[in-house]
């Protein structure tokens, strides 16, 4: 990280002799002499005395040997905390978290496999629920996060990672606690009739694609598109109005003004992990972990 020349002036100084600093150098003393006088000739600057017993600094070698001596120490520092800084960085799985993908469920499952990552930390690395930019975030996977956690059956996301399920979520209605339907308990198709159902736009998700065809038989209910993926802003844009908004029930809790429903149908959604294609081997050992801990608790029952 410093010139090499600097090394030799150094340790001639050090030496007091040409011949000593090429014997420590492992150097001929006429190759030791030669980047000295390079260095003087770079510098512009008379730093040896040569004399019959050795050599002396001068007072500008004085002035370039004590901070000479700064760069080597400032160096070595340096590179042990890049070394740590590396360490660290391979011992160290990054979790996204935001409003709508929080990292709790994989906090919960990570205590089940921690004990085969002796010395692993968790680095939780936020980042804003935008419909606009969740791609991005997605294929940041492998380079900003090791994992994200989410409901997920998104074509889109599909095409950008991996996907590790840890079980199932209902879908639900939400609505703003203002709202009629608000005072249920529990919603029916029928209880839709004359409601605007806000969804995602047809043809990205299994799942949401299977709910539109059945509201599409009830002619009652009309259907309204929203962003391809859901933000704070669809949330915001439901409770101002007096419109339905169809989401999994585990978002419960990301808007204070709605209120989420449960409805009599039958739509679970998979939530899990996602993790960048071609993953690093120790988040393939961490979900290959998680695998016998599910196979164990399945032959348990």
């Amino acid at each position: 990280m410093y010139n090499h020349l600097l090394t030799a002036f150094t340790c001639v100084a050090d030496c007091g002799s040409f011949h000593r600093a090429a014997e420590k150098l492992y150097l001929s003393a006429p190759s030791v002499m030669k980047q000295i006088n390079t260095l003087e000739k770079q510098l512009d600057l008379k730093l040896l005395n040569r004399t019959s017993q050795g050599v002396r600094l001068t007072p500008a070698g004085q002035v370039i040997y004590r901070h000479a001596k700064f760069l080597f120490d400032y160096s070595e520092k340096a590179i042990a905390e890049a070394h740590m800084q590396s360490e660290t960085a391979e011992k160290t799985f990054c979790i996204g978290s935001s409003l709508l993908n929080p990292c709790k469920p994989f906090m919960d499952i990570w205590y089940r496999v921690n004990d085969a990552f002796p010395g692993y930390k968790l680095h939780i690395v936020p980042f804003e629920d935008d419909h606009r930019d969740i791609l991005e975030e997605i294929a940041a996977l492998g380079i900003k996060y090791d994992f994200l956690v989410g409901v997920c059956d998104s074509a889109e996301w599909g095409r950008l990672c991996d996907f590790y399920p840890l079980g199932t979520v209902q879908h639900g209605c939400a609505v703003s606690r203002e709202h009629p339907l608000a005072a249920k308990n529990r919603l029916t198709i029928e209880d839709l009739y004359g409601q605007t159902v806000m969804m995602v736009k047809a043809g990205d998700s299994v799942c949401v694609d299977r709910i539109r065809n059945e509201l599409l038989r009830h002619p009652e209910i009309h259907i309204e598109d929203t962003a391809q993926f859901y933000d704070i802003e669809v949330f915001n844009r439901c409770a101002q109005t007096r419109n339905v908004l169809l989401t999994p029930e585990c978002w419960r809790d990301v808007h204070p003004g709605l209120v989420i429903l449960p409805v009599d149908w039958d739509f679970p959604i998979p939530y899990g992990l996602l993790y960048a294609k071609n993953a690093d081997p120790d988040v393939l050992k961490l979900l290959s972990l998680l695998d016998a801990v599910t196979d164990a608790k399945a032959s348990e029952q």
